[in-house]
C-alpha cells in the first residue's frame, strides 16, 4: 500500500449546473438527489470512489447564491468551508448557460484558494460547439485554472479524463474509507432527502424551497424483512400543507411511492414509509429546526 494515494475534492459551482449529478456518475451509484430546481442540494454530501491504487473523496456542496435567510447562510457557509483543507476543487460551468455573472463571482473568491482548481463546462450534450466554445474561452481567461475538461454527466461523456486528472493531485496517504462504502452519509439522512427529492420534482413552483423534510424513526420489524420508516414533511405554510397532501390525498400519496421505490432499493428490503404534514412558519429561519433537519 505504499504507492497508495487519496485526496479530498471539492466540486462548487452555481446552483442547478449539475453537480449532484456528476457525482452520482462518478460514484456509480445515487447518493445525492437530483431535480431541475435550484438548490436541491442543501447540505455537504461525501461520495467515496475507491480504485485498487486510490481513494478519492468528493464533497459536493450546495450551489453558490445570494442567501435570503438562515437556511440560505447555511448552505453558503458549507460551500466556502468544503474548499478549505482538499487536495483539489472541481468548478462546475453549465455549457448552455455560459459563464454568468454569478458564475464569474465565484471564480474570483477561487483565485484565492490554497487547492489548485480545474474546470469542467458540463451538460455539452444540450449545448451548440460555440456556446461550449465561449464557456472555455471565458474561463480561460480567469487565468488560474490548472484545467478545463468537458463532457456531460448525465451521459457519462469525460468522466474518464475527470478521473484521470484529479489522480494527478491526489498525495501518498491512507485509504479513508472501506471499498465498499461510498457515502458517509445515515441511512435516515438519505431517506429524508429522496422523500425531499420527490416532492421537488411532483409539487408546484411556489412550494419546494420551503420544504425539509425530518425522518422521525426507522424500525426493522422482527417478524418479517420490512422496514417502517415514519418521516415529516415541513413546511411554511397552511396553504402549502393543502398542496402537499393534494386532493383526497392524492399527491401525498404519490410522494410517498415514488419515495419507497427508491428507499428500497437503497435498503434492500421492503419499506412501509408513513409521511406526514406539518406546519412551521418560517422554519428556514428557526435554527432549532434547521439542527433538527441536520443542517448544522
Amino acid at each position: 500500500m505504499s504507492d497508495y494515494r487519496s485526496g479530498f475534492v471539492s466540486i462548487v459551482g452555481c446552483p442547478n449546473v449539475g453537480k449532484s449529478t456528476l457525482l452520482n456518475k462518478l460514484i456509480g451509484q445515487k447518493i445525492a438527489i437530483v431535480t431541475d430546481r435550484a438548490q436541491t442540494t442543501r447540505n455537504k454530501i461525501t461520495g467515496v470512489l475507491s480504485r485498487p491504487d486510490y481513494q478519492i473523496v468528493f464533497l459536493d456542496t450546495p450551489g453558490v447564491t445570494n442567501p435570503k435567510n438562515k437556511l440560505g447562510e447555511y448552505m453558503q457557509k458549507v460551500t466556502y468551508d468544503a474548499m478549505n483543507e482538499v487536495e483539489a476543487i472541481l468548478f462546475v460551468a453549465d455549457a448552455t448557460q455560459g459563464v454568468r455573472e454569478k458564475d464569474a463571482a465565484l471564480l474570483e473568491r477561487l483565485k484565492t484558494a490554497k487547492a489548485p482548481v480545474i474546470a469542467m463546462i458540463n451538460k455539452t450534450d444540450l449545448a451548440s460547439l460555440g456556446q461550449t466554445n465561449e464557456a472555455q474561452e471565458a474561463l480561460e481567461k480567469a487565468g488560474f485554472l490548472r484545467t478545463i475538461l468537458r463532457g456531460s454527466a448525465q451521459m457519462g461523456r469525460g468522466l474518464e479524463e475527470l478521473e484521470k486528472t484529479i489522480c494527478d493531485f491526489l498525495t501518498p496517504g491512507p485509504q479513508y474509507f472501506p471499498d465498499d462504502m461510498v457515502t458517509d452519509q445515515p441511512e435516515r439522512i438519505l431517506c429524508g432527502e429522496l422523500i425531499r427529492e420527490k416532492a421537488l420534482l411532483l409539487l408546484r413552483e411556489e412550494v419546494p424551497h420551503g420544504i425539509g423534510v425530518g425522518v422521525d424513526k426507522m424500525e426493522r420489524r422482527e417478524d418479517r424483512d420490512i422496514m417502517n420508516v415514519y418521516a415529516t414533511i415541513y413546511c411554511e405554510r397552511e396553504s402549502h400543507k393543502g398542496i402537499i397532501i393534494g386532493k383526497n390525498g392524492t399527491m401525498l400519496k404519490r410522494i410517498g411511492q415514488e419515495a419507497r421505490k427508491d428507499i428500497e432499493w437503497m435498503l434492500g428490503c421492503q419499506v412501509n414509509l408513513q409521511l406526514w404534514i406539518k406546519v412551521k412558519e418560517d422554519w428556514r429561519n428557526r435554527l432549532g429546526m434547521l439542527h433538527e433537519l441536520g443542517y448544522e
